[in-house]
C-alpha cells in the first residue's frame, strides 16, 4: 500500500507540475503584443508623463511597445472602469495614482471596486505638493499663517484645480488637522488657479511642485511648506507642514495595476522591471527633473499603500462631506 501510495503522490505532484507548465511559459514569453497603459486624464498633464516615461522604460526592458491610451472624464474613472473590464492577461494596464484612493469615497455609485477589482503591481514615484501664498499674505511660516487663518476665519481663499482632486483634499486636511478656517473655491484646472493666486484674487493653495515650482524661485509665489513626510529635494530648503502639524502627510504617487486575476507570475515579471527602472541612473534624474521620487515597492507594499490612503482620504472626505462637481 505504502508502493501505491508513494507512486500516486509521485504521478499527483507530475501532474501539478505539468499543469504549472503553460502558466510559467506563457509568463516568460510575455509580452507577445503591445501593452495598452490606460491613464485617466489628457495627454501633457503630469499622469501623461509619468504614464509614458515608465512605458518607455517597460518597452526598452521587454521588446514590445507598451502604449498610452488617454480616457480622461471623471476624474479618472472611465480609465478605471475601462482597466477593471479589460482581460485579466496583463496586456491593460493602469497607471494608478493618488486620485484613484480618493475618488472610492468621492463617488458614490461606481461601477466598480478599485481596491478589490484592480491588483497592485508597483509604485513607482511620489511627489510633493507645495502649499503656496501669495505674497501679499503675512505669513512666512505655516505656524504663522495658522494664526493668520485663525484671526481671519472665513477671509482666506483657498484655490485648488478641482473638487475631490488631490490638492483640494490636502487642504481640507490641513483644515481639519489645523483648525484654520479657509474658504475652497476650486477652478478648472491647476492653471487658472495658479493665475487667480499670482493675481491675488485667493491667497493659498496646496500646488503640485511640477505646476509652482518656478513661480517659487522667481518669488512670484511663497512656498511655505510641502507636504510629503520628508523635505523635497526639489525645494529642500522648504520645511514640511508635518514639521508643525504633527501626522500631517499628503502626496501624489503614481503606480501600475492590472485587472483582478491577472496571473501572478505577470505581476512579479512587471513589478521586477519596475523596480529595476527605479534604481536606473537616467530614470532617476529623469523623476528628478519632474520633481518626483523613486517609489520602489513589492506588489504588497503598493496594495498596502492604497488600503491606507483610501481609508485617510476616506475621513476626510466625509469629515467635509466633499462631494464630486
Amino acid at each position: 500500500m505504502k508502493v501505491l501510495r508513494r507512486q500516486f503522490l509521485q504521478l499527483a505532484a507530475g501532474a501539478a507540475a505539468l499543469s504549472a507548465l503553460p502558466r510559467i511559459a506563457k509568463a516568460q514569453a510575455y509580452p507577445a503584443r503591445p501593452v495598452r497603459i490606460m491613464v485617466g486624464f489628457a495627454p501633457g498633464g503630469a499622469a501623461d508623463i509619468m504614464a509614458r516615461l515608465i512605458g518607455q522604460w517597460l518597452s526598452e526592458r521587454l521588446g514590445r511597445q507598451f502604449i498610452v491610451e488617454n480616457r480622461p472624464g471623471a476624474g479618472g474613472n472611465v480609465a478605471t472602469e475601462t482597466a477593471v473590464r479589460a482581460p485579466a492577461d496583463g496586456y491593460t494596464l493602469l497607471l494608478a495614482q493618488s486620485i484613484n484612493a480618493i475618488n472610492a469615497t468621492l463617488y458614490e455609485k461606481l461601477n466598480f471596486n478599485f481596491v478589490r477589482d484592480i491588483a497592485p503591481v508597483a509604485s513607482f514615484a511620489s511627489g510633493a505638493l507645495v502649499m503656496v501664498v501669495n505674497p501679499s499674505v503675512p505669513a512666512r511660516t505655516v505656524p504663522e499663517f495658522i494664526a493668520y487663518a485663525k484671526a481671519n476665519p472665513g477671509k482666506i481663499n483657498m484655490a485648488s484645480q478641482g473638487i475631490g482632486g488631490t490638492g483640494h483634499v490636502s487642504g481640507e486636511l490641513f483644515k481639519m488637522m489645523t483648525g484654520a478656517n479657509l474658504m475652497h473655491v476650486p477652478y478648472r484646472g491647476a492653471g487658472p488657479a495658479l493665475i487667480d493666486l499670482l493675481g491675488g484674487q485667493v491667497q493659498v493653495m496646496f500646488s503640485a511642485t511640477v505646476s509652482s515650482i518656478e513661480y517659487v524661485k522667481t518669488g512670484r509665489l511663497r512656498a511655505l511648506a510641502v507636504t510629503t513626510a520628508t523635505r523635497s529635494h526639489a525645494l529642500p530648503e522648504v520645511p514640511t507642514v508635518g514639521e508643525f502639524v504633527p501626522g500631517y502627510e499628503a502626496s501624489n504617487w503614481y503606480g501600475i495595476g492590472v485587472p483582478t486575476g491577472t496571473p501572478a507570475e505577470i505581476i512579479g515579471k512587471l513589478n521586477q522591471e519596475i523596480n529595476a527602472g527605479l534604481a536606473d541612473a537616467k530614470m532617476k534624474e529623469r523623476l528628478a527633473d519632474l520633481g518626483e521620487t523613486p517609489f520602489p515597492g513589492s506588489p504588497a507594499d503598493f496594495g498596502q499603500l492604497i488600503a491606507d490612503e483610501t481609508e485617510k482620504w476616506r475621513k476626510v472626505i466625509r469629515t467635509f462631506n466633499i462631494r464630486p462637481e
